[in-house]
């Protein structure tokens, strides 16, 4: 059982909209907590929004009034809508979680395959 699955990716246009999904099987638990990441070519991986184990957000300042992250826990479902996008949003998305709520991302449990998200100017 692949413990996340993303969807929602695609191409758009500057100023365009995306919605991501991540679908999360029952070995995440609704405590842990989730996020968005992201990693353009040639650049290291880098956060986008987290939730906390007890529901609290934590946007990065890039994408603070652009995005929204959201969860659905009855659903286990993790959503990333993203509004105004640009050309520097360009990037494979991933959802990530972790029963611990490391500091250090990189070192959370649960990795999703990604998602592409294209935004041409």
């Amino acid at each position: 059982q692949v413990p996340l699955v993303e969807s929602g990716g695609g191409s758009v246009q500057a100023g365009g909209s995306l919605r991501l999904s991540c679908a999360a099987s029952g070995i995440i638990r609704s405590t842990y907590c989730m996020g968005w990441f992201r990693q353009a070519p040639g650049k290291e991986r880098e956060a986008v929004a987290r939730v906390g184990s007890e529901g609290s957000i934590r946007y990065e300042e890039f994408v603070k009034d652009r995005f929204t992250i959201s969860k659905d826990n009855a659903n286990n479902t993790l959503y990333l809508q993203m509004n105004n996008l640009k050309a520097e949003d360009t990037a494979m998305y991933y959802c990530a979680a972790d029963s611990l709520c490391r500091i250090n991302f990189d070192k959370w449990t649960y990795w999703g395959q990604g998602t592409q998200v294209t935004v041409s100017s």
